[in-house]
């Protein structure tokens, strides 16, 4: 008896303590999802009834050219992003060596990650800004006439990509730093007496330690990638003229600023489905690695 009491403790205890997450992850996650599908089937301002209008909404965002440019935006977005995670480890490279003033190098380059993105925007507004800002002097400097970049539909959109890429670099940094500080000190020692040096250490002994850091910093970039909107927000509004849109502000343009909960709700549909794909091959790799190892 007392070892049935001792068998049901044992596998209880795991079940309780995942139950609040599950709970709270079926409640946030699950049934936002579904029940944001549910508003997208329908016409819907908000605060009256929703009326039932199935795919409309689905069949009106294949017509819509802002969505399109929304969904070229996202593309940009993914593909600008995946320069994160190499910077980031160039940079973690770096800063990991033992010199005295490398401590103040790792602090600046640090410095992106504490900034609210808020803060990081406003700065990024400054340094384009084709007046008085750094961009305008560097030009000056050369001579040349400064582009208004924020102004441009060709331009915006890379303008503020990269201005979200400098905090998200020093993400990866950071994710790199903490793995270059748990590589195996013996197989690096064995690398060096075979001569490894340079690119050689780096290629074959220092990147396979770092297979699983680096597969989380790309995962991570992707999804950040596909959710901005804040950045977007303070920098342009989607401006000029929608061109530097995503699919996750025109969500918020639609929903908040034209009444179209349902429409917004399609469009968040589309954006969860897209995401969607990069979490189960996340998951999917994170399986294989678990049963390989």
């Amino acid at each position: 008896m007392l070892r049935t009491r001792r068998s049901l403790r044992h596998r209880a205890t795991p079940a309780l303590l995942l139950a609040p997450g599950l709970l709270l992850f079926l409640v946030v996650i699950v049934f936002s999802a579904l029940r944001t599908f549910w508003i997208s089937l329908h016409a819907w301002d908000g605060f009256g009834p929703m009326t039932w209008v199935g795919l409309s909404n689905y069949a009106e965002l294949w017509g819509d050219p802002q969505f399109w440019v929304s969904l070229r935006n996202n593309v940009i977005w993914l593909a600008v992003f995946l320069l994160a995670p190499p910077m980031g480890l160039a940079i973690a490279l770096l800063v990991n060596q033992k010199i005295r003033t490398m401590r103040l190098a790792k602090s600046l380059f640090f410095m992106p990650l504490v900034l609210s993105t808020v803060t990081v925007g406003v700065i990024f507004v400054w340094f384009y800004d084709p007046s008085y800002g750094l961009l305008a002097l560097l030009f000056h400097a050369f001579g040349a006439s400064p582009p208004a970049v924020l102004s441009s539909d060709t331009w915006v959109t890379f303008a503020v990509v990269f201005a979200a890429l400098w905090p998200q670099v020093a993400f990866c940094m950071i994710l790199f730093l903490a793995g270059l500080n748990t590589l195996d000190e013996e197989i690096i020692g064995a690398g060096r007496v075979d001569n490894a040096r340079g690119w050689q250490m780096l290629r074959h002994i220092v990147l396979p330690q770092l297979r699983q850091v680096a597969f989380i910093a790309l995962a991570i970039s992707m999804i950040g990638a596909l959710r901005s909107f804040d950045i977007i927000a303070v920098m342009t509004s989607g401006g000029p003229f929608g061109s530097s849109t995503n699919l996750a502000y025109q969500m918020y343009q639609e929903s908040l600023f034209s009444y179209r909960f349902g429409y917004g709700a399609a469009l968040a549909t589309v954006l969860f489905a897209i995401m969607m794909v990069f979490i189960v091959w996340y998951l999917l790799r994170l399986l294989r690695d678990e049963r390989s190892a």
